[in-house]
């Protein structure tokens, strides 16, 4: 039955029969067969279908969602007996939250696979929330998140330091001012933030309420790269990890603000479902664990 989840999921994700079907180097009768047998396996119809359109209705939305969760659960199930011939190779699903998978695990997977090169990582880079669903229903093999998380469905390891900072455009009249900056100043700004959901939106929210301001307005964005462009045009300030900013810092085009009690620090977190792992996963988080990338900032 997973060969029938497996087209389902195709055909969902298409919208189409007929790219399903040479997804999976089949012909379109042969798709409609599997998905006719899975719907009457399943005794009800999962997919609406007219001349325009193919699209889940409720039904099909469970099966959807509960055959995502199966698949991976197979795909894992089959890479742990194979690991008992010993081999580290074959599909690695790594979720990243946007500051380490953007600014850090790109360096750490060269490096994986210059002495493990038949592993094939798949990286997904999402907000910290979304990284977490999806490792939850085993999508994900392990996700590396920032700040603070608990969750009891969840293995938790913190694996780094994060040392954040404010930052603004060099011609900010911050650093133009005689006196020194207060946290008052900085409640005048226009805080350019992440959405919610975001590890860097929790770490600014933290910061706003520990500090007792209440910024005068919030533009939100939902990504990093866009946050930097936005502050270095001027358009306002922000909290940012010293990882995402060493390039922007380094020729100019962002500054770090001087604060008192900065840079403050949040965790980075390898999080995993399953209380077995396979070798490639093993290998993978001792390389984490091992990297002295994550000691230079």
């Amino acid at each position: 039955m997973d060969k029938h989840l497996q087209i389902f999921i195709t055909v969902a994700e298409k919208q189409s029969f007929s790219k399903a079907a040479e997804e999976h180097y089949m012909t379109q009768p042969a798709v409609s067969q599997y998905i006719r047998t899975l719907e009457e396996s399943a005794g009800i119809r999962l997919l609406e279908r007219s001349n325009k359109y193919v699209r889940l209705n409720k039904a099909g939305e469970i099966v959807y969602h509960y055959g995502k969760e199966i698949l991976g659960l197979y795909t894992t199930m089959q890479h742990l007996v194979d690991d008992l011939m010993n081999r580290a190779n074959g599909p690695l699903a790594i979720g990243a939250s946007y500051t380490f998978g953007e600014y850090v695990l790109p360096r750490i997977i060269a490096d994986l696979l210059e002495i493990h090169p038949d592993i094939e990582p798949a990286v997904t880079i999402g907000n910290t929330a979304e990284i977490a669903d999806l490792v939850a229903t085993h999508q994900l093999d392990v996700g590396i998140i920032e700040g603070e998380f608990n969750r009891k469905d969840m293995m938790i390891e913190e694996l780094a330091e994060d040392k954040m900072v404010i930052v603004a455009s060099a011609e900010n009249k911050l650093f133009h001012q005689k006196t020194k900056i207060e946290l008052s100043d900085l409640a005048n700004e226009t805080w350019v933030v992440r959405e919610h959901g975001s590890g860097t939106r929790a770490a600014t929210e933290n910061f706003f309420q520990k500090a007792g301001i209440h910024p005068a307005r919030l533009m939100q964005f939902s990504s990093t790269q866009s946050i930097k462009e936005s502050v270095a045009s001027g358009l306002g300030i922000t909290l940012l990890s010293k990882w995402a900013i060493q390039k922007e810092v380094k020729y100019g085009d962002l500054k770090i603000v001087p604060m008192e009690g900065f840079p403050f620090t949040r965790a980075f977190s390898i999080i995993t479902k399953s209380p077995f792992q396979t070798k490639t996963l093993e290998i993978f988080i001792e390389q984490l664990r091992g990297s002295k990338l994550l000691r230079i900032v």
